[in-house]
């Protein structure tokens, strides 16, 4: 996917008009999307004048909903039968203590430090996600809790985008 998103932008290099991306995902690497979001913005920059565009189709989960950040609410778009999920980031992890305790603080200091790091990203996209809408910071990180599933309508009342498009 970013394979695509950076060849999509290398031949929109050159050329006039707005340019769309689309994306229909159940999700993926939380760390590609957030290579993604970079991406975007420094082909806004390079493309100077022309108009970036998302348009979600259909589905558009976890992954998919932080590359549609990277885009102002004003230029976010989804299909009628669009569906977003947002979560919180996840960490699946086992951690195993075993001998001196001094021995093992600093692998409890890292993992609490990877611990409030991830919780800021998530925050600062979270921030970035609902900047113009009518979703406060409080309620997305309650909802997306227990992953908080919006209907291309919940998201154009809530003004999470800007419209609903022809899926054609």
């Amino acid at each position: 996917m970013l394979d695509t998103l950076l060849d999509g932008f290398a031949s929109a290099e050159g050329g006039e008009g707005p340019v769309a991306i689309e994306v229909c995902t159940l999700g993926g690497d939380a760390e590609v999307g957030r290579r993604m979001v970079l991406e975007i913005g420094l082909a806004r920059e390079r493309l100077k004048g022309r108009r970036l565009v998302f348009i979600g189709k259909t589905t558009v989960y976890s992954a998919g909903v932080t590359i549609m950040s990277a885009f102002p609410r004003g230029d976010r778009f989804v299909t009628a039968d669009g569906v977003f999920l947002i979560h919180c980031r996840q960490l699946q992890k086992t951690v195993e203590l075993s001998g001196p305790m001094r021995g093992s603080l600093p692998l409890v200091e890292a993992l609490c430090r990877q611990l409030k790091l991830g919780c800021e990203m998530e925050i600062d996209g979270f921030e970035r996600l609902i900047a113009g809408s009518e979703i406060t910071i409080d309620e997305l990180l309650e909802k997306a809790l227990h992953n908080w599933y919006l209907t291309a309508e919940d998201a154009l009342e809530r003004k999470l985008i800007a419209g609903i498009v022809d899926g054609g």
